[in-house]
């Protein structure tokens, strides 16, 4: 069995657990993002004040909202009667009854499985293009490669590196990882599988092997810092081997592909999946629905923004990055099918096949559709460096029913700028409570996830209730009134550059320069001309 020397600084100071970029929690009500800032003295999104001054006694056309994600928990307590039904399609019949090309399709689609199962986990897009690199430029080089091909390959050739280097990286962390969790899981047998031993604990433990006790050392020198053991196993122990093995098993594992299962050979087709819209894992996507539509006032765990909106659910984001094509897909199908808003919370940094789905929004667009999208979570000016999906065509132009949103956090100071959430004068449009956010979780459970996954489902839920209670409303109309109706922000935000602390006015982070507020909105619609 190899030393545990490496491991001690590898696992503690070299590769820390950060899947979720959130800042420190503070002590909130459950249903902050709801709250209004002039009442109640947390940044919120202003529902509640809604509800209660606005729109007692009026009644809501149903609406429906796509939620594109991971798959929703349909059976959930506080989503199932909220969930989208087909009307044309009869369930289990096994038949395509409606003639749309998917059969069983009563709540939605899921593009990211067969008859054979479901895709869970996906390479991300960097490991696709360098496995179609290494077919494209098969020995060739810079002196080789046709000049019309350079950049592509350059950037095949800078890929491949990183690909590889991350790969090997992670391969290694896992064999250092798993036989210092093994062990360490041997000790906590011995320890009556008590789940958060104290130092004293482990100092009054005797080893029974070598590297028992090499383990037993580096844990001491921990738990000495006031850590607790519980903390430290779920993080930079269990989480963090579970994070680096799907990175060397998956994400950047250019042997692995995941399409095997669909059988699509990544043609056009639109016609492939399965009707299971839950999937292997929804925690994400459930997450996003509650927030738009969990079921208001029925004393059951969380109030979504609006009880009108039916969620229909397609299910094209992998435990990795997702396709161009399925998200293509899944818009049409939205479109197609009766919905009004699409929700996207999702996001990359290169998309290959970028025209398929500027193809889609632009039908999107067509047929009067809002898409709302989460900006994403990288702290990054997303007007220099860009995330996908992306408003802005390839052939020039962009989407003009599209929102771009941030996440903001509940407290009016310097902070307010979710310090993980991207921003963009020219390419984000509002903030929204995104931070520390409680919603529907899988297995009738709820609990927090931060994001700017869940600022975009804030704003969409919102939207949803302006055209519930304004039926009229165009697409473009929704969005100038959410835009034009934010709670504007005055003071300087901080925020990292290049990673630096600066400041920076809210009007340089979006286009809007405020919050998203629901009772303002409201209010201009019920006066918008």
């Amino acid at each position: 069995m190899r030393t545990f020397n490496k491991i001690i600084f590898t696992l503690f100071l070299l590769f820390p657990f950060t899947p979720v970029l959130a800042q420190q929690p503070i002590k909130l009500a459950a249903n902050w993002h709801l709250l209004d800032i002039k009442r109640d003295s947390v940044f919120g999104a202003g529902v509640e004040k809604s509800y209660k001054a606005l729109l007692k006694g009026k009644k809501a056309k149903p609406v429906v909202v796509a939620v594109i994600d991971g798959g929703v928990d349909i059976n959930h307590e506080d989503l199932k009667t909220v969930i989208w039904n087909n009307p044309k399609e009869i369930a289990g019949n096994h038949k395509d009854d409606d003639h749309n090309g998917y059969v069983d399709d009563v709540h939605g689609w899921n593009f990211l499985g067969s008859a054979k199962g479901n895709v869970q986990y996906d390479n991300l897009e960097i490991t696709r293009l360098t496995v179609a690199g290494d077919q494209r430029f098969k020995g060739l080089d810079s002196s080789t490669v046709k000049k019309e091909d350079l950049a592509d390959f350059m950037l095949y050739k800078a890929s491949k590196s990183e690909v590889e280097k991350d790969y090997a990286e992670a391969k290694g962390m896992v064999g250092n990882l798993e036989p210092f969790k093994n062990v360490l899981d041997t000790i906590l047998v011995n320890l009556n599988n008590n789940p958060n031993p104290s130092l004293k604990d482990f100092e009054l433990y005797k080893p029974r092997t070598a590297n028992q006790a090499q383990v037993r050392a580096v844990m001491m020198q921990h738990l000495a810092t006031g850590q607790q053991f519980k903390d430290i196993y779920a993080q930079q122990i269990a989480g963090l081997l579970a994070f680096v093995k799907k990175i060397a098993d998956y994400h950047k594992n250019k042997d692995y592909n995941a399409r095997a299962i669909i059988g699509d050979n990544a043609e056009l087709g639109a016609f492939y999946g399965n009707n299971d819209v839950t999937g292997p894992e929804a925690s994400h996507g459930t997450h996003v629905a509650g927030i738009i539509s969990a079921i208001r006032d029925n004393g059951l765990g969380i109030d979504g923004i609006t009880n009108a909106a039916k969620i229909m659910v397609l299910r094209v984001v992998p435990d990795g990055d997702e396709r161009d094509k399925d998200v293509a897909n899944a818009i049409r199908y939205a479109v197609d099918n009766g919905a009004c808003i699409i929700n996207m919370s999702f996001g990359k940094s290169l998309s290959p096949d970028k025209k398929l789905v500027d193809d889609a929004v632009k039908y999107a667009m067509s047929k009067d559709i809002l898409i709302v999208h989460a900006a994403g979570n990288e702290g990054k000016n997303i007007d220099v460096e860009p995330v996908y999906p992306s408003r802005n065509y390839l052939d020039g132009g962009r989407a003009s029913k599209w929102i771009e949103v941030g996440s903001s956090n509940p407290v009016n100071d310097s902070n307010l700028k979710s310090s993980f959430s991207n921003y963009g004068k020219k390419n984000v449009d509002v903030f929204a409570p995104g931070n520390q956010i409680y919603s529907t979780i899988p297995g009738s459970a709820y609990g927090f996830k931060s994001g700017s996954s869940m600022a975009a489902p804030v704003v969409t839920g919102i939207a949803a209730l302006l055209k519930a209670y304004y039926p009229k409303l165009k697409a473009e109309q929704i969005k100038d009134i959410l835009i034009r109706s934010v709670s504007p922000v005055q003071h300087l935000v901080n925020l990292q550059v290049n990673n630096a602390p600066a400041t920076s006015k809210f009007s340089d982070l979006c286009i809007s320069g405020g919050i998203v507020n629901a009772y303002q909105a409201l209010e201009l619609a019920a006066a918008y001309r």
